[in-house]
């Protein structure tokens, strides 16, 4: 059984609401979960757009500490280090210099961006400090991915 990745707020190849954008409210958008092992200790999730007009994808979430247990995110997850929900999660910088969700906001004109949001299933908790960039999340993960999911959403100006 794979990861399946799931949003009450757009599907699969879907339009983002606005809400969930830098034109709207800029709050992260629910997303929904299934299939975690039993093995798994904890679950990060990263989203990024790889339309973005530069060499690597722009960063706009990085979450992680997330317990096994948990089903989802709720929407609006707060913009901060150490968020009450989920329990015990830590977020890390995104590349708008922020911590927490920074919604879609691409280029006007630029076409349509795809928004890869991607949970990843770890054998160990990785005690990795609050604020992390996507790469030092990463290369803490390294060795550590039991498997994953992905959800893609899209977004235009």
């Amino acid at each position: 059984m794979g990861i399946a990745l799931q949003s009450p707020a757009f599907g699969p190849g879907a339009q983002i609401p606005a809400v969930h954008t830098a034109d709207g409210r800029d709050v992260s958008p629910p997303i929904q979960w299934s299939g975690i092992p039993a093995d798994a200790e904890e679950l990060a999730l990263i989203c990024d757009d790889p339309d973005a007009p530069r060499a690597e994808p722009w960063v706009h979430w990085v979450i992680y500490g997330i317990s096994p247990t948990e089903h989802g995110l709720t929407e609006g997850v707060a913009k901060a280090p150490n968020p009450t929900s989920p329990t015990g999660a830590r977020q890390g910088v995104n590349d708008f210099g922020r911590i927490g969700f920074g919604g879609p906001a691409p280029p006007r004109g630029h076409g349509t961006h795809h928004y890869h949001f991607r949970l990843y299933v770890l054998d160990k908790g990785l005690n990795l400090r609050a604020g992390a960039s996507k790469k030092e999340l990463l290369a803490a993960m390294e060795g550590h991915v039991l498997g994953q999911g992905e959800l893609v959403g899209t977004y235009q100006r």
